[in-house]
């Protein structure tokens, strides 16, 4: 139908995608809208509220038509929580069977919402909603697909429909954007399953699934049939057959599970594992040629209905030790796998493209709040985000280079609104606002101080009070890593430079600060 389709249901009920709630679901419930099967018609068959639909169906609008008091719009909505956060693609919105009561139009809103929000919270104001599908003309009876062209990343949608009427079905492709911490932290790095849906792992591409869709391999949960699974026809030819998946990030694979749940007269005969890794926006490889595959799990032989983890076979392999972002997996001669899970450790270029993958699809709201925790200026603020919307943000490197040069042709008060937002050095409040995680960082780069003497705190309290005098602004150092005693050296060297001076070599400082910090957002 369109491109997109062959990326997965954002919104799948299986993924726990779920209609929270609808301005009005009189003949068909809001429950039906994400169904995992395609929607029938039973003609003949009624509710005492009118004819059985398969799909979502708000009444006719008429004053008379609501029993609730109060104004009522002028269109119908829905709203739903995605089962996996992404990057909305494009949308199918089947009216299948709605020929003479499907709606004229729909449009699309799209929000990032931290937790579990309740429906107050939901429809209240303080939600902003981002437009990502324009109002649309619909056709009844029909698959009507929508190319998304959004880029940043949502947990819910807020489907509308004009004026009412009936939907079948609502399919959001996309692609998979998992909070941003799955991966751990630098300092405790996590084993994860790197091809899994939830982390944002694909299968791009296999040379045949007659009986069931490749994407069922990386699905969450193990497989609950035979449908639940990847399975080719008899090919009735030596094989193999195969897929080959991108994964999450790139990582280090230590562990691989291959399962054959309810595999049990047309499991493969034998199956092997291969790892490559290709260069950020290369083509991903075929699974049809060879080069530059390296073996990650020899040929081995499979077992009908049965989860095989493979751990010791894979260390004398050439593959458990190579950065990988995509796999191959083959099946001799051919047959069904239920689920393929393969547990590693992401490498420093793998976090790095996780963390600012996830920086350039915030939406606005959550990236304001993001860079203000790095630098509590807001001509900063807005300079990077002016850097993101041109595509500046293509790596670690370049996040930085471009926070340097905003900041350098800032004015003084912009510098000192970014100075404000610091806590002297020794204590834990700033002056200006800080958020949570700002102050958890500054708290982080001062805990070194924490130690000091009693002695040595009082003299940074009489430091920080002689800056201040002098200079009119807290007394700004890059602290990560130094102690209280380095920080009053350096303290009493400053108060030596003529105010020109000094004020160039604070705002050093903050560039160092920002450095680390845009560091800790991205590779947490």
């Amino acid at each position: 139908m369109t491109g997109f389709t062959d990326l997965v249901d954002l919104a799948a009920e299986r993924l726990g995608g779920s209609v929270l709630w609808a301005s009005d679901d009189f003949f068909a419930s809001k429950d039906n809208l994400l169904k995992p099967q395609e929607a029938v018609f039973i003609e003949g068959k009624y509710t005492d509220r009118g004819k059985w639909m398969d799909g979502w169906e708000s009444r006719r609008k008429r004053e008379y038509a609501y029993t609730t008091p109060g104004p009522h719009p002028d269109f119908d909505s829905c709203i739903i929580r995605l089962g996996m956060p992404g990057i909305v693609r494009g949308v199918i919105v089947d009216t299948a069977f709605f020929t003479g009561n499907y709606p004229r139009a729909c449009a699309i809103e799209g929000a990032s919402i931290a937790g579990h929000p309740n429906l107050s919270t939901l429809l209240s104001e303080e939600i902003q909603w981002t437009p990502i599908l324009a109002r649309s003309e619909l056709l009844g009876g029909s698959k009507n697909p929508f190319a998304v062209t959004s880029g940043q990343r949502f947990t819910h949608l807020r489907f509308h429909i004009y004026p009412d009427g009936g939907v079948a079905r609502l399919r959001v492709h996309g692609d998979v954007m998992p909070d941003a911490r799955w991966l751990g932290t630098r300092a405790r790095p996590q084993l994860v399953d790197l091809a899994a849906a939830e982390h944002g792992a694909l299968v791009v591409s296999c040379n045949d699934m007659f009986f069931g869709s490749r994407h069922n391999l990386i699905m969450p949960g193990r497989g609950v049939n035979m449908g639940d699974g990847w399975e080719t026809k008899r090919s009735r030819r030596p094989g193999p057959d195969w897929v080959v998946l991108r994964l999450a990030t790139e990582g280090t694979v230590e562990r691989a599970l291959v399962d054959t749940l309810h595999f049990k007269g047309n499991a493969p005969d034998s199956a092997a594992i291969d790892v490559t890794r290709v260069a950020p926006g290369s083509p991903d490889p075929e699974g049809d040629v060879d080069d530059g595959w390296i073996p990650l799990l020899a040929r081995t032989n499979l077992q009908p209905h049965t989860p095989h983890v493979f751990e010791d076979e894979l260390a004398s392999q050439p593959g458990v030790h190579a950065p990988a972002t995509h796999v191959r997996l083959r099946i001799w001669p051919d047959g069904g796998i239920s689920r393929l899970r393969l547990y590693g450790v992401a490498t420093d270029a793998g976090r790095e493209h996780a963390g600012m993958r996830y920086l350039r699809a915030m939406p606005e709201p959550e990236l304001e709040a993001a860079l203000r925790s790095c630098c509590g200026c807001s001509a900063w603020v807005a300079g990077m985000k002016t850097r993101r919307q041109r595509g500046a943000f293509t790596s670690l490197d370049a996040l930085k280079s471009h926070a340097a040069q905003v900041w350098s042709a800032l004015a003084a008060d912009d510098w000192n609104e970014a100075f404000r937002a610091h806590p002297r050095i020794g204590e834990t409040k700033a002056e200006a606002a800080q958020s949570a995680v700002a102050a958890g960082w500054s708290a982080s780069e001062q805990k070194k101080v924490d130690a000091a003497s009693v002695a040595a705190r009082e003299a940074l309290r009489a430091a920080n009070e002689a800056y201040e005098a002098k200079f009119g602004r807290i007394y700004i150092v890059c602290a990560t890593g130094k102690t209280a005693e380095e920080m009053l050296a350096i303290a009493k060297e400053r108060m030596t430079n003529d105010p020109e001076t000094e004020l160039a070599r604070a705002a050093e400082e903050q560039r160092r600060i920002t450095d680390l910090r845009l560091e800790k957002l991205v590779l947490r």
